[in-house]
């Protein structure tokens, strides 16, 4: 297993079985969740760093980043060591930085308004491969002051499903919230699922603190089946039901994420079928003016009826707000930076 998907007690045995003093066990610990290479891990003795340098390592490197000159945010092409490459977006808030993270190489899902999923899933990503996106940024943007981070909230939204990758995800919050290492809040991440219904009941045992985001884009089942594939195999009401459970269960609101489309999910009637569809939930609408995906044929709607739509919904009594447009002129819809490149490359 490469170096940076191992947790505390197997980097300890990994030591253990090297010759190792027990105590080296913490100083790799603290190098890899600053994304530390071993020939960076400068407290250790020449012997062990080359000892652990003949280990695979299975990290991230930037291959290439864009700004927004517009509010911004960053876009992140990042490089697996298979060569494989999988996107990010830190985005700049008040309240602080938001990165984007991918869980797949490209995604098996089939949603009509997302590009990752037009060269279908390659394969999942490792628990050290999410965590390396984050320590990636963290590296190439040190905080300004001692003791604080760059990337302070986190959301699983990038290209992949969650869900689909789900004991690797799992580990991942397990790693990335522990105290003695990157000790993000669980409160300051969102997982961002499709719906695999069975999934979401389990991750509410596994993952109960963090947001659950569900990306819902209709309605009705004719109309989000034409647009998610998944809702052939688990309808709308089924999905609606898991997220009331999970936030019965766990007391923390759900956020149904919901791409406008113009002519297909965000007229006034569209709001008031939602609202019906929603009541009773404990939940938060979070609309979504869609990036254009030309390959898909789908347009968005303006930032005035996006927001007429979200005025409807809390006159109506379910909360909802418009999504800030960020990274339009960076390609910061998810996998259009990964598309245009791969086709660069294949000529």
């Amino acid at each position: 297993m490469p170096l940076a998907d191992l947790n505390k007690q197997e980097i300890e045995k990994l030591l253990s079985d090297l010759g190792e003093p027990k105590y080296r066990a913490a100083q790799v610990w603290g190098w890899l969740n600053r994304g530390a290479r071993p020939d960076e891990m400068t407290n250790l003795p020449a012997s062990l760093r080359e000892k652990l340098s003949s280990i695979p390592y299975g990290g991230v490197t930037i291959e290439q980043k864009f700004f927004s000159e517009k509010d911004g945010t960053v876009k992140y092409l990042f490089r697996l060591e298979d060569e494989n490459l999988v996107e990010g977006v830190l985005m700049r808030y008040h309240y602080g930085n938001t990165l984007c993270i991918s869980t797949q190489v490209g995604c098996n899902m089939g949603c009509k308004f997302c590009a990752s999923t037009l060269e279908g899933c390659v394969r999942d990503l490792t628990i050290g491969e999410m965590l390396g996106q984050i320590l990636a940024v963290e590296r190439d943007e040190p905080p300004k002051e001692t003791g604080h981070r760059t990337v302070t909230n986190i959301v699983l939204m990038g290209s992949g499903e969650p869900l689909d990758n789900y004991d690797n995800v799992v580990g991942f919050l397990h790693r990335v919230t522990a105290a003695d290492g990157p000790n993000i809040s669980p409160r300051n991440i969102s997982v961002s699922t499709c719906g695999i219904v069975p999934k979401i009941d389990s991750f509410i045992e596994d993952a109960p603190h963090v947001t659950l985001s569900i990306s819902l884009h209709a309605h009705d089942d004719e109309t989000r089946s034409s647009l998610m594939p998944i809702n052939k195999a688990y309808p709308i009401d089924s999905v609606i039901a898991a997220a009331k459970r999970y936030a019965q269960k766990t007391g923390r609101r759900v956020v149904f994420e919901y791409a406008l489309i113009g002519g297909v999910n965000a007229s006034i009637a569209d709001a008031d079928a939602l609202s019906e569809k929603l009541r009773g939930i404990l939940c938060h609408v979070n609309l979504i003016p869609l990036n254009p995906v030309p390959e898909r044929g789908l347009d968005g709607v303006s930032r005035a009826e996006a927001e007429r739509f979200a005025a409807r919904l809390n006159e109506r009594n379910i909360s909802a707000t418009v999504r800030r447009e960020m990274g339009t002129d960076i390609e910061g819809a998810c996998g259009q930076l990964r598309r245009r490149i791969l086709h660069e490359i294949r000529g």
